[in-house]
């Protein structure tokens, strides 16, 4: 995990209960990629279980972190989300609708209010196109929301929420920085006036400096233009910062969610620990005593998990249990009715309350 200047400020109070009815619901979502083997007659001979059941609900105006290590499936679910991978079997609803049965135009049309941020700033923009293009592209899928002659006006606008001078209109992508061609990714993705955003890990290739002012613009638009963010990264502090609930993926699964005070403060299970437990501490003396969790062994390949709970080969609470009954996504029965922060969903046999 890397270090990052954005800090949470203070003591993080507990997140309050999301309000009204999910926005997007995730239920079960699988995707498997087929090993083959054979030139002229393909035999499938096993499956990549990139993700392998995954649920979670979005709420309108709420930024929903996902971290893990690389590999963990965390940007297969993001396309998953946005039907650019035809999921294997599971669910996914925006506003009741399943949109993994959509194609054609009833894809196109939810596809207006949900869009995405990638992770590369470089490759992610066509270098033959003036951001002007880029930007109004969204407009000649969906003519119908900007008339032709009112979209330059628009463009330039967008530009100008973002931060960037208008006047770059006629400038190409090699002609910005890395910081400057995320924001005109965020303003591509701003054009259609969404309801959701996924964001594919959108600051993992910039610097550290320009990382913070990225993440508070992506915050500023959220409060000005009422925003739902499912935010994917692997920098602990920066989803920390930007998030109201978190969920911790582990070889295609998510082990533990929760709102960042109770993910952060009073973890469950023992790979969010031991996560936890590298981040660098600003504060020489914290930590002294700080106790570093050392994992052991390689993680599992994803074509061949580990039976019942995925994460027992690495664990050091591990019993003969966890080997034959795989763990639930569930609040542990013993944190149920404690009103304390440790009283969030764990997938672990074992869940015991570490606070950080």
């Amino acid at each position: 995990m890397t270090d990052s200047p954005i800090t949470a400020q203070g003591p993080a109070a507990p997140a309050a209960a999301p309000q009204g009815e999910p926005i997007l619901q995730v239920r079960n979502l699988v995707k498997h990629f087929p090993l083959t083997q054979g030139i002229l007659f393909k035999k499938q001979i096993g499956a990549v279980k990139a993700v392998d059941g995954v649920s979670f609900d979005l709420y309108r105006g709420e930024t929903l972190g996902i971290v893990g290590e690389s590999g963990c499936g965390k940007s297969t679910v993001a396309k998953l989300l946005m039907n650019l991978e035809q999921a294997t079997s599971g669910e996914v609803f925006y506003k009741g609708q399943d949109i993994t049965r959509l194609s054609g135009r009833a894809l196109k049309a939810v596809r207006r209010n949900i869009q995405m941020v990638f992770q590369d700033p470089y490759t992610s923009l066509n270098p033959r196109m003036t951001v002007g293009d880029i930007i109004g592209e969204p407009f000649d899928i969906h003519p119908e929301a900007a008339p032709k002659g009112d979209r330059r006006r628009r463009v330039r606008e967008l530009l100008d929420v973002v931060g960037l001078n208008p006047e770059y209109i006629n400038r190409y992508p090699h002609q910005f920085s890395g910081g400057q061609r995320q924001r005109i990714g965020i303003a591509r993705g701003l054009a259609l006036n969404p309801e959701i955003i996924i964001c594919d890990e959108p600051v993992s290739a910039l610097d550290v400096s320009v990382q913070a002012q990225v993440v508070n613009l992506m915050e500023k638009l959220q409060d000005e233009f009422g925003l739902s963010y499912v935010f994917i990264a692997h920098d602990l502090s920066i989803v920390r910062h930007i998030s109201d609930r978190v969920g911790v993926m582990y070889l295609g699964r998510i082990a533990e969610i929760g709102s960042d005070a109770e993910i952060y403060e009073h973890p469950t299970h023992p790979y969010t620990q031991a996560l936890l437990s590298a981040v660098p501490v600003p504060d020489p003396e914290a930590r002294e005593h700080r106790e570093r969790i050392i994992l052991s062994g390689d993680v599992p390949s994803p074509a061949n998990p580990p039976s019942g709970c995925r994460f027992r080969t690495r664990c050091w609470k591990a019993q003969d249990r966890c080997a034959t009954e795989t763990p639930l996504l569930a609040i542990p029965e013993r944190f149920a009715d404690s009103g304390t922060l440790a009283a969030h969903e764990s997938a672990c046999h074992f869940a015991e309350a570490v606070s950080y």
